[in-house]
């Protein structure tokens, strides 16, 4: 497949997916099964397989001859479930959260280079309406964001924040790459991050990390407010409650810090 180009190698792919939806649906198949199936000669489905297996998509059953899926299927879906694991698992939190604080409850996850938002829960203190659920948001001027920052290896920081300068949202976003890796080394020693008036005025929020059951920061949880409302020192107070919020969101996606 790897020496195939242009609408040969789009072929190559859609003929991939297909065998791969056939042991999906079937369980086990044959070289000879597949080749029907797909329509092919029995050399370009063993060619098929053959890539497939190099990868650990597909594997060869006990009985010679018969492929099945391999473990390689589940690193690929990976991604998918442990954003679906989030949003389920972390949502009773989430609404607990709100409750006790009032404010709005968010979580996010970083992509490509934005932070983009899974969920939302409101609490009863709330006075707007505004759905950030499948919103986009910057990285350097959200309490998520910059969560999701400081647990990404240096290399990959750096490289997300060297493309250009960092866009100026309010007066008081954060723009200078420096004073942003002092806060986000901060972020790392207290266990949370928080804006003020930093993507829009009168907007504050504070933001905890998410691990996977590898260790990984893989989202964010933060509580958003009205500044007025949502001080600093507020912020501050209220950290430990959510740090516990996000500790017991990562315990049900099966973390277990054992420093």
């Amino acid at each position: 497949m790897s020496n195939d180009s242009g609408s040969g190698g789009v072929q190559s792919v859609d003929r991939a997916i297909s065998v791969l939806e056939i042991l999906s649906q079937r369980g086990e198949a044959g070289v000879s099964e597949v080749a029907a199936e797909i329509d092919v000669h029995k050399s370009t489905a063993f060619r098929l397989l053959g890539a497939l297996e190099a990868r650990g998509l597909v594997e060869q059953a006990e009985d010679r001859g018969k492929y099945r899926l391999g473990f390689g299927i589940i690193r690929l879906a990976g991604g998918v479930s442990t954003q679906m694991d989030i949003t389920g698992r972390a949502r009773p939190i989430c609404q607990e959260l709100a409750g006790e604080i009032g404010e709005t409850v968010n979580i996010a996850v970083l992509r490509s280079a934005h932070a983009v938002n899974l969920d939302q829960v409101r609490g009863p203190s709330t006075i707007t309406t505004y759905n950030w659920v499948g919103q986009i948001t910057p990285l350097h001027a959200t309490s998520s964001g910059k969560v999701l920052l400081a647990y990404l290896d240096d290399r990959e920081r750096a490289r997300l924040l060297s493309d250009g300068e960092l866009e100026s949202f309010t007066p008081k976003t954060m723009v200078d790459v420096d004073a942003l890796e002092l806060q986000l080394a901060r972020t790392r020693q207290t266990g949370y991050a928080y804006c003020l008036e930093e993507l829009e005025e009168g907007l504050n929020a504070m933001a905890a990390p998410i691990r996977s059951y590898h260790g990984e920061v893989v989202a964010a949880v933060s509580v958003s407010g009205p500044a007025y409302r949502f001080t600093v020192e507020r912020i501050h107070e209220l950290a430990p409650m959510l740090i516990s919020g996000a500790d017991e969101i990562s315990r049900r996606l099966g973390y277990a810090d054992r420093s």
